[in-house]
């Protein structure tokens, strides 16, 4: 792969607000590998456990759950990569107060600045910690595609913030898009440790990105992976199952999913999500070839995967929507 320069994208974003701060004890199931270490937290502030996964990569595993107010929208896997110059912040969680929680854990673990905040994508659990980091001064990086999600998103964002986590958490939680973006691969170099980032076409999202830690082998994935939690397609369910394919290919030593526990069986680890996708893109087929109206569709596709999944009554139906919408239209 041509590694190609970051470019930069046009701010969207208001000045941040930083007000109250909620306080939350998120538990993690890791294996018995990792070594758990608690960021330091005051009173009133919220505590999350991050896992050392090999040396200098540390990961938060996010609760399988909507946000509230009481988990502060701490419902993805984030975490940070410490080289010998600065850090670099995949996914910044949530809300502010989770991003804010980051931040303390990695001063907890060197006195290094962050220097890059990386969004994997788009979602709100993935990048409304970003305002946290603000006063570091960092660049974030995102897909070349996420500056226009953001700004297309923004409004329908902030009002899922305040009826999710209340009017104050999201007063601050505001939106800080990328200084630099991605259109196919860049390396950011964060001092005799080289990350590779790569820009796939609309899978999960129109703008989703995956950083491969080239000292450690681990390769954090975003949501194109979902482990435990139900997939969510919110870009090209085509397109997902081709960059799945693509993915596979990689040889990593650890992964790192958008939601549940890292995992070393790669590429297995693929496999749940993979038959997912395709019993959701197979009954779809059946479905839409016995002209059957949507609505019974959501009812009656891969209900098979029903107590394989997390929060399966949550997003299954729209899986099948967006299906549905997308593949109505193929040959």
């Amino acid at each position: 792969m041509n590694n190609i320069p970051l470019t930069r994208a046009r701010p969207i974003v208001s000045d941040c607000a930083v007000g109250r701060a909620g306080r939350l004890l998120v538990t993690i199931a890791a294996t018995a590998l990792f070594t758990s270490v608690w960021a330091a937290a005051g009173a009133g502030e919220i505590s999350l456990p991050f896992s050392e996964m090999s040396p200098g990569v540390f990961v938060h595993i996010g609760l399988h759950a909507s946000a509230t107010p009481e988990n502060h929208g701490a419902i993805a896997n984030v975490g940070f990569i410490i080289g010998s110059r600065c850090v670099a912040v995949v996914d910044s969680g949530g809300s502010f107060d989770e991003g804010n929680a980051l931040r303390r854990a990695i001063s907890v673990r060197t006195p290094l600045p962050v220097c890059y905040v990386i969004n994997t994508h788009v979602h709100p659990d993935h990048v409304y910690g970003n305002a946290a980091f603000a006063p570091d001064k960092p660049h974030f990086v995102g897909h070349r595609n996420l500056p226009a999600s953001m700004r297309a998103r923004q409004l329908y964002y902030a009002a899922f913030m305040t009826r999710a986590l209340g009017p104050a958490e999201a007063a601050q939680s505001v939106l800080v898009p990328p200084d630099m973006t991605v259109a196919t691969t860049a390396l950011l170099d964060l001092g005799g440790r080289e990350l590779q980032l790569q820009a796939w076409p609309t899978s999960h999202t129109d703008g989703d990105i995956t950083v491969f830690d080239r000292q450690s082998g681990t390769l954090w994935l975003g949501d194109l992976l979902f482990r435990e939690r139900i997939p969510v397609i919110d870009g090209k369910l085509s397109g997902w199952l081709s960059t799945m394919d693509s993915l596979a290919a990689i040889a990593a030593t650890w992964v790192v999913p958008g939601h549940g526990a890292p995992s070393a069986d790669w590429p297995g680890v693929l496999q749940p999500q993979r038959r997912y996708l395709l019993a959701v893109r197979d009954g779809v087929r059946q479905a839409l070839k016995a002209r059957q109206a949507l609505g019974e569709a959501t009812r009656t596709v891969a209900t098979s995967e029903r107590e394989k999944w997390l929060l399966f009554n949550d997003f299954h139906a729209q899986n099948v929507t967006a299906a549905f919408t997308e593949l109505e239209w193929e040959d």
